[in-house]
């Protein structure tokens, strides 16, 4: 069973376009093994929380705070980049900085 996170996306994304290239060279198919390396959970401005595995440490390491906001806002650009593009994702980045500076955080009716 693989979860239904982006994580998990990702993965088989790769794996997908690795085995596209061994499928035209006639090469035999590898088959998908799922690797959870944690979850980073948003909760919009007041928190970040999350648990990383593997790559770290040989257990779960626990974070949150700024260490947290910073590695979730690092991933979803990420991601965007293999998306996107680099200049795409650049240009948005940009936007989204221009819009927060001058847009107030709360919307008041």
């Amino acid at each position: 069973m693989v979860p239904p996170r982006a994580q998990s996306a990702h993965q088989q994304a790769s794996l997908m376009a690795k085995s596209l290239v061994r499928l035209l060279q006639g090469k035999s198919l590898p088959e998908f093994t799922y690797k959870d390396y944690g979850s980073l959970v948003s909760l919009g401005d007041y928190s970040t929380i999350g648990s990383l595995m593997g790559a770290i440490a040989s257990g779960s390491v626990f974070i949150e705070g700024y260490i947290a906001k910073w590695m979730y806002w690092w991933l979803h650009k990420h991601h965007q980049i293999a998306v996107n593009g680099a200049f795409h994702t650049w240009l948005t980045t940009w936007a989204e900085t221009i819009n927060w500076a001058k847009n107030p955080r709360i919307k008041l009716h």
